[in-house]
């Protein structure tokens, strides 16, 4: 059985550290299983959430949805893409255009073989991004910008990501690229905040259900839900021989 997550949203609070409880929890876990993180955010960002030690543990720890992977903490691959120049036009375009009164810098970060945007800016504080987040709620800013973003550009791919942001890369380089890691024949249970068809964990969401008949895929609402799930082990094992018995 192996075990792959996302991690802003599914293991922590967005761009927060983990709960100390379920830190603990997770890293017995960890120990215990084949666990894989897979994420839109840096490793930088991921060990200030997970720790270096959850961060150590991961058989493979997905960066940059893939594009960036590293094994104990060590690098194995990484993508040397840069956003065009034509889209990053277009994203200063929608920034501009924007309603949402606030900017706090650094609104396009580039990452090894992606980019994300955000409108509120990559410096807003925690409660600058709740902000954001309940306006993006109200007006469904982000996946606007997807939809129109992603019809320009038929090449590359828009989808939403955490609290604040959009997640850009080449079409294809999602977090689906990691599952040429995996066996088809594997046993998955997958881990998600974002699995809705704009969110950034559909992609491989959507790969396993058509590709992985030994996979089960839990779209949880917060890290919350990710810690009832693993800590109850009567619904862990149940998952488990479902998809045992495919």
């Amino acid at each position: 059985m192996k075990f792959i997550f996302d991690v802003d949203g599914t293991l922590t609070p967005s761009r927060q550290e983990m709960d100390k409880e379920f830190s603990k929890f997770f890293f017995d876990f960890c120990t215990e299983n084949k666990v894989y993180l897979v994420t839109g955010s840096d490793k930088k960002k991921t060990v200030e959430q997970v720790g270096n030690v959850i961060y150590g543990l991961a058989k493979r720890a997905y960066n940059c949805s893939g594009a960036d992977v590293y094994e104990s903490s060590r690098n194995v691959r990484r993508s040397d893409w840069k956003l065009p120049y034509s889209a990053k036009t277009f994203l200063l375009e929608k920034l501009e255009e924007s309603d949402f009164p606030l900017r706090t810098g650094l609104h396009i970060e580039e990452r090894p073989g992606m980019v994300n945007f955000s409108v509120v800016g990559r410096n807003a504080t925690i409660g600058e991004r709740k902000l954001y987040s309940k306006y993006d709620t109200r007006h469904k800013e982000r996946n606007l910008i997807a939809e129109l973003f992603n019809k320009e550009f038929e090449h590359l791919r828009a989808t939403v990501g955490g609290e604040t942001g959009l997640d850009i890369a080449p079409l294809g380089s999602d977090k689906s690229q990691i599952l040429v890691d995996f066996d088809k024949d594997d046993s998955i249970l997958f881990f998600g905040d974002r699995c809705d068809p704009a969110g950034n964990d559909f992609p491989i969401a959507e790969a396993l259900r058509q590709n992985f008949k030994r996979s089960k895929i839990y779209h949880v609402n917060d890290w919350k839900e990710t810690f009832r799930i693993l800590s109850d082990s009567r619904l862990t094992s149940t998952l488990q021989d479902s998809i045992l018995q495919v």
